[in-house]
């Protein structure tokens, strides 16, 4: 199993989902620096795992490709559930707890799990690594290499996790990507139940031969009244036009935009890089909170996470990148998508903001895991905000 992007998130906004979590789970939910000591592990694939706990969660039988998403500001009935599961064309299903809950002082999608089984979801690196579920199975969380290496969450510290009011420190026992967006961090159902998370109120669906928009509706009938379900479908490979837009449908940015977007950017110089962050009010910016401010000042409403925003547009090489176009980078060896983006000056500078303890800057465009120059298209960037 292969996944090309991150998956989405259902939105359950403003719902009380336990009395020390406040949470309106977003559920529908840099410069060269190195990363974290990454471990290879057997079979393929590199996952960054601290060392292993005492616990031994079942082996990896197969992977599992998830296409729908169901959340539930309540606990799921264990009868809609079975329902689900008997549902022509549904052939696996998984039982999560879903919430956003504050970790490491940021307030981000965590999910609860059953590591044994759910590992069979997730990308084949996050899969195959005993090492990365024995230790949620512990009583760790594993967080996404962003929000480790760019949030300066270091491998193996304690952590708090929990609600605003009521917090635990946890270990961070490894970072790993679980392939779905707004998902940054991972625990198990104990741990979940200890921060006071909802219990078994979202599932992943897999149903790889059936019509996903008729199976939704049919989901709608069998779950409870305000049940969010999403579609997991994997992002398109954007458009590639190695000889630069002429004759592709759409717009690019014009004159005036390209230069409010650069003048945008560069107003933010200097104020700190803050994981999470896209307003001043937050003290700073991340690489994409920069990117999308930048361009709303243009009028251009942007996705607000680099690997949606990369495909706003045409995929250009670097040869080819023009002032105004976003430079994209693969970083995270566990994610198969952007994970760091910054707005090209041309003259191969770039301004960036880089991760947690450097400051908005200029600095010169490097290649190292550079996957590609974005040609931003408006119209395009708006459909996928």
């Amino acid at each position: 199993m292969r996944w090309a992007r991150r998956r989405m998130l259902p939105t359950v906004v403003g719902v009380s989902l336990a009395t020390t979590i406040a949470a309106d789970m977003a559920m529908v939910l840099a410069g060269p620096f190195p990363h974290p000591p990454a471990l290879r592990l057997p079979g393929g694939g590199y996952v960054a795992a601290a060392d292993s706990t005492s616990y031994h969660v079942a082996a990896l039988q197969k992977t599992i490709t998830p296409h729908l998403l169901v959340a539930s500001a309540q606990t799921l009935p264990a009868d809609a559930i079975e329902k689900v599961r008997q549902t022509k064309g549904v052939k696996a299903v998984e039982v999560v707890d879903a919430a956003r809950a504050f970790v490491g002082g940021k307030r981000v999608g965590v999910l609860g799990v059953e590591p044994s089984t759910f590992r069979a979801y997730t990308p084949e690196a996050s899969a195959k690594s005993d090492a990365l579920w024995n230790n949620i199975a512990g009583g760790d969380v594993a967080i996404s290499f962003t929000m480790g290496q760019d949030g300066g969450i270091p491998l193996a510290s304690q952590t708090q996790i929990g609600g605003k009011d009521h917090q635990t420190s946890v270990r961070v026992g490894a970072y790993a990507t679980m392939g779905i967006d707004q998902v940054d961090a991972v625990v198990s159902h104990y741990t979940a139940q200890t921060i006071g998370m909802p219990s078994g109120n979202a599932l992943l669906i897999s149903a790889p031969h059936a019509n996903l928009a008729k199976l939704r509706k049919q989901l709608d009938k069998l779950l409870p009244k305000g049940t969010k379900t999403a579609t997991l479908e994997s992002r398109f490979d954007g458009p590639t036009v190695p000889g630069g837009t002429s004759g592709a449908p759409g717009r690019v940015m014009t004159a005036e935009q390209v230069t409010t977007v650069i003048r945008a950017a560069e107003s933010k110089i200097g104020m700190p890089y803050v994981w999470g962050g896209e307003s001043d009010r937050e003290g700073g910016y991340d690489c994409s909170g920069l990117v999308q401010y930048a361009f709303a000042q243009a009028g251009i409403k942007m996705p607000r996470t680099a690997d949606i925003q990369a495909f706003t547009g045409w995929r250009l090489p670097y040869s080819q990148a023009q002032p105004g176009d976003l430079l994209t980078w693969k970083n995270d060896p566990t994610f198969n998508g952007v994970s760091h983006i910054a707005i090209y000056l041309g003259n191969g500078k770039m301004v960036v903001a880089r991760h947690t303890g450097t400051l908005i800057q200029i600095q010169d465009v490097y290649l190292t895991n550079f996957w590609g120059a974005i040609r931003v298209n408006p119209q395009l960037a708006a459909t996928k905000a």
